[in-house]
Formats: structure tokens, sequence, C-alpha cells
């Protein structure tokens, strides 16, 4: 009830000024945002430039009959509710109607409260609609968890809970498959958008024209195929945070408009000149060192600048041990419980190879062998039989506190950061040194 009052807008179209007048006074003191016009002319030029959650249309407007008014609002704006407002003489065209469209009717003259609860019902059911949209695309992603027993992800964790309550800015760097996308949801659930929208673009999955329609919508006809106009990913995301999955791979020639959108909040819908504004927090994600791109002029560094004012590096699931088994357990209880299959833990040797296993897909690689696991596995204990993991990347990576030499354990380290990095110089920051020291300690190791 309250998110509904809170965030509504409304339009109220109607050629009386004293309905207007009462019906805005009556909608602004529960906290909507209302706004009005006073014919058909007047309707069609305020959806032109604003996005609308509700509009309560008079069905005789002057000169305009209300039907044909609700024909174009259904053009211009289809995701918004209307509710048409009709005198008791005209019952029966309001019942007509709603057969072509409208979501509700009122009849006048209506009191505050059935006004008030017209307004309730009808905001209800766009967030409804909403949020059924954003679970769509959320159903088949694994539900956000913020935990951990290592040491290094605890601290990225802290971090990430100090940040979110603010509205900064976030790039989360990590190798693939370690849970950047987890991580942006966690932090979203963690922030004072939590009620709100937590939105996901794909960067690498669309063109750049396709990216900027998906992005920030377009209008009927923009071009071949858009026979309506659609929202955006901006505006289902206002109030709410917008995750840009593999940031990296955004097309270079629309980052001047995403650019743009992060610092003033304005952009514009594809084949629609009207600059809107929607009020959205950014979550970016990479597994490319971005800072590279930029020499290479492959991303602008304004843009980078913009993204990474909070940087958390997630580490791969290499380095949290601890939470191999963890994470192991848990996919194996969701994926046992979904196919029915009998498994209720892993075998000693089972848990010994996924230790020692480097896992180079990190936490998406972990899901998958233990989803196939538990599909195949028809006894109690899962074992090493049943993982198919490779016996050459299996208890060959040394442990800190096992009895080899500084060299070996020297070697591994390295040999794992080069494994894991995009470039030398990369792995020359991640080890402390400089780039000429790691060609030597490449040469001398034989790496």
């Amino acid at each position: 009830m309250e998110a509904a009052q809170n965030s509504g807008r409304v339009l109220l179209v109607d050629d009386e000024p004293a309905i207007l007048r009462t019906f805005r006074y009556c909608l602004e003191d529960e906290g909507y945002q209302v706004a009005t016009a006073a014919s058909a002319m007047q309707a069609e030029s305020v959806l032109q430039s604003q996005v609308f959650d509700l509009c309560f249309l008079d069905l005789r407007l002057g000169e305009d009959n209300g039907l044909d008014v609700m024909a174009k609002m259904r053009v211009i704006a289809p995701w918004m509710r209307v509710v048409i407002v009709t005198a008791h003489s005209a019952v029966d065209t309001a019942v007509d109607a709603m057969q072509a469209g409208a979501a509700d009717y009122l009849v006048k003259p209506c009191s505050p409260d059935q006004l008030r609860m017209a307004a309730i019902k009808q905001l209800e059911m766009r967030q409804m609609a909403a949020r059924l949209e954003q679970l769509e695309g959320e159903v088949k992603q694994p539900q956000a968890r913020a935990e951990s027993q290592s040491p290094e992800m605890m601290a990225v964790l802290e971090t990430a809970r100090q940040v979110a309550t603010t509205d900064a800015n976030i790039l989360i760097l990590g190798e693939s498959g370690t849970g950047k996308g987890e991580l942006a949801r966690v932090i979203h659930g963690w922030s004072r958008r939590a009620k709100k929208a937590c939105v996901t673009i794909n960067c690498p999955s669309l063109t750049a024209e396709l990216m900027e329609s998906e992005l920030f919508g377009h209008s009927k006809g923009a071009f071949t195929g858009a026979s309506e106009n659609t929202l955006g990913r901006v505006n289902q995301a206002d109030g709410g945070t917008l995750f840009l999955d593999e940031i990296g791979d955004f097309p270079l020639t629309l980052q001047p408009k995403l650019l743009r959108f992060i610092q003033d909040k304005e952009y514009e819908r594809v084949g629609d000149p009207v600059t809107r504004r929607a009020d959205v927090r950014i979550l970016a994600a990479t597994n490319l060192d971005l800072a590279e791109m930029v020499k290479e002029g492959r991303f602008r560094e304004d843009l980078l600048y913009r993204l990474n004012v909070i940087t958390l590096t997630l580490p791969p699931l290499r380095d949290r041990r601890d939470d191999i088994m963890t994470l192991a357990e848990r996919f194996l209880a969701g994926f046992v419980k979904d196919y029915a299959r009998p498994a209720t833990g892993f075998s000693a040797e089972a848990r010994e190879a996924m230790l020692g296993y480097r896992w180079p897909g990190n936490i998406r690689e972990l899901r998958n062998v233990i989803e196939r696991a538990s599909i195949i596995c028809g006894e109690e204990l899962v074992q090493v039989s049943h993982l198919g993991l490779s016996a050459a990347d299996t208890s060959s990576a040394p442990r800190v506190g096992a009895e080899l030499s500084l060299e070996a354990l020297e070697k591994a380290h390295i040999a794992a950061v080069l494994a894991s990095s995009p470039t030398l110089d990369h792995a020359a920051k991640t080890l402390g040194i400089d780039a000429s020291t790691l060609y030597r300690k490449r040469k001398q190791l034989g790496l």
C-alpha cells in the first residue's frame, strides 16, 4: 500500500476544471505524483513527455470521445492502466470501454475514498505486472546469497554491505563464474532500493542498435518491427538498480549515451526526441581489464571513472577453498530436490577431489558439476566418478602449510595468477612486482 502511494504517477484527463482540481488534491494528499490535461490534445502531449502508471479518463471529453482517446493512449503508453470516469447515464458505454481495454470505471460523482481505492487497486496491479516481468527474468537464476567462510570473500562482503546503503556506482571485477551477478543482487537487496526492481542487461548479447532500444526503449515505427511504444530497462529500473553485466562488451558507439545517462539521469527513447529522466543506481561487472581497454581505445576513460566509484574484486574459487564444500552441499541439496534424486552428500574421495581441483570456471563450473552429479548419481553419496573432473587438474595445486619448498609454492602461486590475469601487467600488479621482475621469474621457474 505504502509503496503504491509513494511511487504512483497518475494522469487526470477531464474537461471540467472543478473535477480536475478535486481529483488532483485528493490524490496528491495521498503522495501520488499527479499531472492533469483538459483535452485529448493536452493528454497526448503530456503522455509524449512523461511516463505514467495510471490514467483517470473522462468518457465525455468535450468534443472528443473518451474511447477514441483511450485507443490512442494504448498506442502511446501500452503499459499504463486506464480508469474510465463517467456519469450514471453512460454506464453501459463504460462497460464497452472495459471490453476495449480499460482497467475499471468510476461513476461521477464519486467520493474521495472511491477515488483513492481505485488508484490503490490499479497501481498495485501495475506494480504486480512489473514485478512479474522482473521475476520472469530471474526465475532461472540461483537465489542471491551472501555467505562465506573465506577471509578474502568475507572482506569483500563487508565492504559491499557498507557501500550498499549509498547510491554510489559500483564496479564488480572478477574472473568469469565468480558470482558477480549474484553479488550485484545481494547489494541491491541490502540497499534502500530493495523494494524496487533490480534490472539486468547482458551487454555482450546485443548489437549497438538493439542495445540502445533495450536500454532506453523505443517509439512505434522507430525501426522495422517496432510495432508499439516500448519502455526500456532504464524505465523498468526507475527507483531501483540497473545491473550492466559484462560492461567491457558494451558497444563503444553507445558509450557516450550511457555516460550521459549516468551523469545526468536523462535519456531519449529510440525514435523519440523527448528527454526523460530515471532515478537509477548503476552496478556493473566485468572479467576484462578496463584500464587496458582504455589504453587500447576500446573503452571510454570518462565512462570508466563514472562506473568505478567503488570497486569490488571477487576472488576466484581456488582462493576460497573454505567455501567449496559449503557451496557444493547447497547446490546438491537444491538439485536433488528439483530432480527427485537420492544423493544426500559426498564421499570422502569426492570431497578430496573437489578440494584439490583448481575450478577454472569458478562457482559456475562447480554448480554445473554438482548438477550433473546429482542427476547421474543413483546412490546416497556422490562418488568421484560422478563428478567428471579432469585428473590433471585435481590434487595438483599445492596448499599453504603443505610439505613443499618455497620455490614450489612460489611457482604454483605465480602460475595461478598468470592463468587468471588478462595481461602480464595485471599479473605483475597482483603479485606486487614490476613486469620485468615477473618476466625474470617466469624464465627462472620455467613458466
